[in-house]
C-alpha cells in the first residue's frame, strides 16, 4: 500500500532559490529523503531555450542532497518545471513527500511515478510515443495503488522536444521527424504524450499518426504535459485518490471549456471534496486549496465566446505567453493566489480552446 502524502506549495524568490524547501525540511514538515515529486513554475520564457528550468532543477536537488537524501535517489525524483510566469503567475513549487498517517476508509491523495522507455526523435508526435507513454502511465498508476482509472485526476508529464541536434541525429539514421520547427515540437511532444495518457486511462482508442495534432476531439481530461531539452524519456507522475493511504489531502478534476471558464475551476475544487455554495467566492475556500494545476490553449478559430482576439496573428508576442497570462489571471482570481500552475501548449489536453484543471485540497 502506498504511503500517505504531505503536499506543500512554496514560493521561489529568485531563479536559483530553493530556500523554502530548506525551511520545510528544517521545520520538520517533510523529510528530505521522503520527497517523491516536485512540480513547479519558473520565470523563464517557457520556450525551447528556457534554462531557468535547469537552474531550478539543480537548486532543488542540491537542497535534498544537502539535507541528507541519497544522491543517487535524488537523481531519480521526478521534478517537472513549467517555464514562463507570464502576467500575474508567481514562481513556485508544489512539493510531494510521503508521511506517516493512520489509514482511512476515505479516499486520500496518492502519487505514483514512472519513466517511459527512451523516446527517439522520430517517436515524438507519433504512435510510438503514444504507446511508450501509455505503458509508463499504467506503471505509475500501479505504484500509486490506483486500480480504477476514475480515481486518476491528474497526470503530469515531462517529455523531450525536438532540437537541431536530435533532428540531425534522426536524419543520420535515415529517420524522419514530425516537424523541424523546434518551438512547434513542444506542441507536438505535449500532444503525443496526452494521447498516450488518454489511451492508458481508456478515454480514447489508440489513435493513428494522422490524428496527432489534427483531430482535437481526441483528448484527456486529466493530462498536463510539458516538454523540454533536459531529458530523453517521459517522466510520468500520476496523482489520484486511493482508499487506505490516509492523510489530509484529496485531488479532483474538471475541464475549462474555454479560457474564461471559472466554473471549470470551481468544479475541480468541488470534485476534490470541498463543499461550496452555488455562487462561490474566494473567501469560501478558507485557505484549503493547496494549488490548481491547469493547461491552456488558444482556440484555433481565434475567438473566445464569439469575440475575436489577435493572439494567433501577433508576431511580437507568441500566443503561448498571451494565453498563459490570460488563464493565469482567471485562475488567480478564483483562488486569490497568483501562485497557480498554469502551463500552455494543451494539444489533446482538454477540449479545443480550454483545458484540464486539477485541484488539490486540504481536508484537515
Amino acid at each position: 500500500m502506498p504511503q500517505a502524502i504531505e503536499v506543500r506549495k512554496v514560493p521561489i524568490h529568485s531563479v536559483a532559490d530553493a530556500s523554502e524547501l530548506t525551511k520545510l525540511i528544517d521545520d520538520g514538515v517533510i523529510a528530505a529523503d521522503r520527497v517523491i515529486a516536485i512540480i513547479g513554475k519558473t520565470e523563464g520564457n517557457g520556450g525551447v531555450n528556457d534554462y531557468t528550468r535547469i537552474i531550478a532543477d539543480r537548486a532543488f536537488r542540491e537542497v535534498l542532497v544537502e539535507k541528507g537524501a541519497d544522491p543517487a535517489a535524488v537523481k531519480e525524483i521526478p521534478i517537472v518545471w513549467s517555464g514562463g510566469t507570464d502576467g500575474v503567475i508567481s514562481p513556485h513549487a508544489t512539493i510531494f513527500a510521503t508521511t506517516d498517517a493512520e489509514p482511512t476508509d476515505d479516499k486520500r491523495l496518492t502519487v505514483g511515478f514512472a519513466m517511459s522507455e527512451v523516446l527517439l526523435p522520430e517517436d515524438i508526435g507519433r504512435t510510438a510515443m503514444v504507446t511508450k507513454v501509455a505503458d509508463a502511465v499504467k506503471v505509475a498508476m500501479e505504484r500509486a495503488g490506483i486500480t480504477d482509472v476514475a480515481d486518476v485526476h491528474y497526470v503530469q508529464t515531462k517529455t523531450p522536444l525536438l532540437t537541431l541536434s536530435t533532428i540531425e541525429d534522426a536524419k543520420s539514421r535515415g529517420e524522419t521527424v514530425f516537424t523541424e520547427d523546434t518551438l512547434y515540437s513542444m506542441d507536438v511532444s505535449n500532444g503525443g504524450t496526452a494521447l498516450g495518457i488518454a489511451v492508458a486511462l481508456g478515454e480514447i482508442d489508440m489513435p493513428t499518426d494522422e490524428q496527432v495534432l489534427k483531430d482535437r476531439s481526441l483528448y484527456s481530461a486529466v493530462a498536463s504535459c510539458s516538454s523540454g531539452v533536459e531529458l530523453d524519456r517521459a517522466q510520468v507522475v500520476v496523482v489520484g485518490n486511493a482508499t487506505g493511504v490516509g492523510g489530509r489531502y484529496r485531488i479532483g478534476h474538471a475541464v475549462m471549456e474555454d479560457a474564461l471558464d471559472q466554473d471549470g475551476l470551481w468544479d475541480a475544487i468541488r470534485s476534490a471534496g470541498l463543499d461550496l455554495p452555488d455562487r462561490p467566492h474566494t473567501s469560501d475556500l478558507d485557505g484549503r486549496v493547496v494549488n490548481l494545476f491547469l493547461k491552456c490553449e488558444t482556440s484555433a478559430d481565434g475567438k473566445v465566446r464569439g469575440r475575436r482576439n489577435a493572439m494567433l496573428d501577433d508576431s511580437d508576442v507568441h500566443w503561448h505567453r498571451q494565453i498563459k497570462a490570460a488563464v493565469g489571471g482567471v485562475a488567480a482570481a478564483v483562488t486569490g493566489d497568483p501562485a497557480v500552475f498554469v502551463s500552455v501548449s494543451a494539444a489533446h489536453q482538454g477540449p479545443e480552446g480550454g483545458g484540464p484543471v486539477a485541484a488539490i485540497v486540504d481536508l484537515g
